[in-house]
């Protein structure tokens, strides 16, 4: 079976913390388009496949068409790394 690596693309990426949730409104770290559920430490991403729940220590990413989606913390840390303003012109 042929085998593939995934493209380098840079995304922007911001972990959800309990400063999400707890900084005076209107919170400057809130993403436009997202609901934060403060009685429940989540906020709900709207997906073309549906809604999606992130909670506490998870990444909001937005991908390379805008869409937005949630990651768990532990695959985030897998699959990506930071990058240097250098490389994002590489991209």
């Amino acid at each position: 079976m042929p085998l593939f690596r995934k493209k380098p693309v840079v995304i922007e990426a911001v972990q959800i913390t309990e400063d999400s949730f707890d900084k005076p409104h209107p919170n400057p770290e809130h993403i436009p388009g997202l609901i934060y559920v403060p009685t429940s430490r989540t906020v709900v991403v709207p997906t073309l496949e549906g809604n999606m729940i992130a909670s506490v220590g998870d990444w909001i990413i937005t991908g390379v068409k805008g869409e937005r989606y949630s990651c768990k913390d532990e695959i985030f840390r897998m699959t990506y790394e930071p990058v240097r303003p250098a490389d994002e012109e590489q991209s």
